[in-house]
């Protein structure tokens, strides 16, 4: 049995984190929830049992086993290392450590021996996860060169918050009410922004250059060449994304179909009769990534796919993954 944390900062990552450790059954003994000194107090129900948040102070990491951050780049930065010199094991949501060489980057599916002893292991970031479930048995057989992907990504990626601009403009809209954006650059319902996070010199945002950076390290393959452009959409919690693929083997279309109905973390919406096909809507709440419209590019063809895929990014980034690098710990370590 383990003392596990979870420091927060969304009550919408935390919330998942909760329902995962209990689907997983991970051994909890004891289970804290620290915050801000802004929600602290407060009384989370949770399928273990009622818990009073807490404010984050350096005391708690005492007689701490785990813990899960889900606080951001600053807070990651901060207590991270307080936790690790008290002999924590650091599972972190954040950008903070992911690009440092000295810490895994781990999708527990692809790249759990990368954790070894490891005191700090970062999660990815959520375009790159989700679009990682159907790309990692392709690149095992076929090898890839190239990646081009398409985001449509969900409010969710900015938590609660985000997620309740989109409804509460959305309500506005519809009574012919004022709207305000104080989440994202301009008014997001009924909209789409081509534009989240910071842009870098390259014409790219960070949003964008993190699928290339992050999938490299995962893959631990630099050669493959990947462009990205990551859209905001009106949409709650789950993102989607089109994604192209250059291969090194020319594509067996049938065979690749065949390779992501057998993966485990992969949804195959194979069904043209029934118009059933990846989307926001099938993918909210499931731990699996929904992918299908798998075809030959008509531009370039032989060796060359393209695909869509739908994945609930509280889950597969945030809280699910976290969850299933914790669990590959306890029964490998």
């Amino acid at each position: 049995m383990y003392n596990i944390w979870i420091v927060w900062s969304t009550w919408a990552v935390w919330v998942e984190m909760i329902d995962c450790l209990y689907d997983l059954k991970i051994p909890v003994k004891e289970l804290r929830l620290w915050a801000s000194a802004k929600s602290a107090w407060s009384i989370q129900k949770t399928p273990f049992w009622d818990i009073k948040v807490q404010e984050v102070n350096e005391s708690f990491f005492d007689w701490l086993d785990f813990a899960l951050f889900s606080a951001g780049w600053d807070n990651s930065k901060l207590f991270a290392p307080m936790a690790v010199s008290k002999w924590v094991v650091v599972i972190d949501n954040s950008s903070a450590f992911r690009y440092e060489k000295d810490v895994p980057l781990v999708v527990p599916q692809i790249n759990a021996d990368a954790i070894w002893d490891a005191k700090i292991i970062a999660n990815p970031n959520c375009t790159t996860a989700i679009a990682l479930m159907p790309i990692y048995p392709i690149y095992k057989k076929y090898w890839i060169k190239k990646m081009i992907v398409s985001t449509y990504q969900a409010t969710s990626w900015a938590g609660a918050k985000g997620m309740n601009e989109l409804l509460e403009n959305t309500r506005n809209y519809l009574n012919d009410e004022k709207r305000e954006n104080n989440i994202f650059a301009y008014d997001i319902a009924f909209n789409l922004i081509p534009h989240i996070d910071k842009f870098q010199e390259n014409g790219y945002t960070k949003e964008e250059m993190k699928v290339a950076w992050e999938t490299h390290k995962i893959l631990n393959d630099e050669n493959i060449l990947i462009s990205t452009t990551a859209v905001r959409i009106p949409t709650l919690r789950a993102h989607s994304e089109s994604i192209v693929l250059e291969t090194e083997k020319p594509v067996d279309i049938e065979d690749i179909k065949n390779l992501l109905k057998n993966s485990p973390w992969v949804e195959l919406k194979d069904d043209i009769e029934n118009k059933i096909y990846p989307m926001p809507l099938t993918a909210t709440k499931k731990y699996d990534v929904e992918v299908w419209r798998i075809r030959k590019n008509l531009v370039f063809w032989d060796y060359w796919l393209e695909f869509f895929v739908s994945g609930d990014q509280l889950l597969r980034w945030a809280a699910l993954n976290a969850v299933e690098i914790l669990k590959y710990i306890i029964d490998n370590k």
